[in-house]
């Protein structure tokens, strides 16, 4: 009886890890699939209105990281190839301590941008919540969105899902000292970015009153 019991369970955990496994592997195929959405040069990527910039962390001095200036670079760049009118930054600002936006502003300001055409969102504090926002509040159905190449796949999949119209354009402007790492963690955010679109469906961090962008 006892063995019985051993076998029936050992069944149930086996048949858990190969679905665990094939959940993970979904994962990877879906968001892996968004790489047709992405594209290699400003001239190529189609007029819109709104970039929105993610935000990549920042040095202990507060300057942009490498990844980050990057970004907001290509922004600029967009803005003044005439392929956007404003720029929509999103980034983590969790305490007094952190800001990622307002050293992005200050590379977009300091590189000819009117603050004007610079709107900030202080609560990107992942991905997810920056595609959800964008969408409840900010009001934007259509973007261009600006990361790295590894990260693009997975923003179009959640903004996408999420009901915004999105293509992206790569950032990568050099090698950065990161890559291996970003490699590991991105393959578990793509797991737990699939698992929230399409399982859980989770509210962001923090919400908050709506900022519509006025166009």
């Amino acid at each position: 009886m006892i063995m019985r019991r051993l076998k029936i369970a050992f069944k149930i955990v086996l048949l858990g890890f190969f679905l665990g496994i094939g959940f993970v592997l979904r994962s990877q195929l879906v968001i892996d699939s968004y790489k047709n959405g992405i594209y290699y040069a400003v001239d190529q990527v189609p007029t819109t209105t709104i970039a929105l910039v993610f935000g990549a962390g920042v040095k202990r001095d507060g300057t942009p990281s490498d990844a980050l200036r990057d970004r907001v670079l290509t922004g600029v760049e967009l803005y003044k190839a005439g392929k956007v009118k404003k720029i929509l930054m999103t980034g983590d600002n969790g305490s007094n301590r952190y800001n990622e936006v307002i050293p992005m502003k200050k590379v977009a300001t300091d590189e000819g941008v009117p603050e004007e055409d610079i709107v900030l969102d202080y609560a990107g504090f992942r991905t997810y919540d920056s595609c959800y926002r964008a969408r409840d509040i900010f009001g934007v159905t259509t973007t261009i969105a600006i990361s790295q190449e590894f990260h693009l796949p997975r923003i179009l999949y959640i903004c996408n899902s999420l009901g915004v119209q999105t293509v992206g354009i790569f950032a990568d402007r050099q090698n950065y000292v990161d890559e291996s790492i970003w490699a590991v963690r991105e393959f578990l955010a793509r797991f737990k970015a699939w698992y929230q679109v399409e399982l859980t469906h989770p509210s962001p961090r923090y919400l908050g009153k709506k900022e519509h962008i006025l166009l």
